[in-house]
């Protein structure tokens, strides 16, 4: 009878906060699930993957060292997309697969990117908080908006990155009337269904909503700053839900105090969770939530399934999803 394989979870609570199940994934093997490992302890890292030979990690690094310390470990799974916080070029000369959990996310992501739009341009929670604290029981109208309220419909939305999640934030918006334009170095058909490709000059000076759905790569990293700020329309609205590198914080901030950028909505900030110093949390009309993008319970259903799959392939010695072949 085959030895079960160890198999450990380092930080699964924000994948399963209880409300899922990982009772597929171990049946598979002898399982550990960790809600939380220290993301800066390597010594507690490899303590608690001791002699595991599958792990699984959303936040918590998986180093040279680590993986020299580990040597047990054979099958390392991202439980996202990004795999930047392991070494995969050092696991790749150790022989050992990194796998990751590719299009898990692309409808809520898309989902959340046009309700951070929305909430931008009708402060929606705000005024629900006002009723909810007195406001319109106390109003000598019979109404009232404390922010000036957008309409959309007819407004141009410029798309940086225009792959799966930004395909459909841009069918989404051309439903409520949008103007759709796009930048992106890979134009696809698919893209140009939905939205007119164009340079990036042109997006930042014709667009009144810009959304991030870009990658953090050279490029796309600082790319929201103080010269393309200058470049954009006047009272123009940027909406992050991607990465929050791609953000120069304090330019932003800065922007957002003079009234250049009338809005920000981010779902995103540089570090996570954000720190007390963050420009962004001091600066004018700025709407700021935890990263909580992909958090739907479909999105984290569909996490643990492929987890599941990426497990199952690897044991019979067929892997797919792999970042580091």
């Amino acid at each position: 009878m085959q030895e079960k394989k160890k198999i450990v979870v380092l930080d699964g609570f924000t994948v399963n906060s209880d409300d899922l199940s990982w009772d597929e994934l171990g049946a598979l093997g002898d399982l550990t699930v960790y809600d939380r490992t220290s993301q800066t302890d390597e010594q507690e890292v490899i303590a608690r993957i001791g002699d595991a030979e599958l792990v699984y990690t959303k936040k918590v690094p998986i180093t040279k060292n680590i993986i020299d310390a580990c040597p047990s470990v054979k099958f390392i799974n991202m439980l996202a997309t990004g795999y930047n916080i392991i070494d995969v070029a050092y696991a790749k000369e150790k022989g050992i697969p990194v796998a990751n959990i590719p299009t898990y996310g692309s409808a809520a992501v898309s989902q959340y990117a046009i309700a951070l739009m929305l909430e931008a341009c009708l402060h929606i929670g705000h005024h629900s908080e006002t009723v909810h604290a007195g406001k319109w029981e106390n109003n000598i109208d019979w109404c009232y908006w404390d922010y000036p309220l957008i309409e959309l419909d007819g407004k141009t939305l410029g798309i940086l990155g225009l792959g799966k999640i930004g395909t459909r934030t841009a069918a989404t918006a051309g439903a409520l009337g949008m103007k759709v334009l796009a930048y992106d170095p890979y134009p696809t058909n698919a893209g140009r269904a939905v939205a007119d490709y164009v340079d990036f000059e042109t997006l930042l000076a014709s667009s009144d909503v810009i959304a991030v759905h870009m990658p953090l790569n050279p490029f796309s990293k600082g790319l929201i700053n103080k010269n393309n700020i200058e470049k954009m329309k006047d009272g123009v609205i940027i909406v992050n839900n991607s990465r929050g590198q791609i953000v120069v914080e304090q330019d932003l901030a800065d922007a957002l105090n003079s009234g250049k950028v009338s809005v920000a909505a981010v779902d995103v900030v540089s570090s996570e969770p954000i720190t007390k110093d963050n420009p962004l949390l001091n600066a004018k009309n700025c709407i700021i939530t935890p990263h909580i993008s992909w958090a739907s319970k479909e999105c984290r259903q569909r996490i643990i399934d492929c987890a599941v799959a990426n497990a199952k392939a690897y044991i019979a010695g067929e892997c797919i999803n792999i970042v580091n072949k």
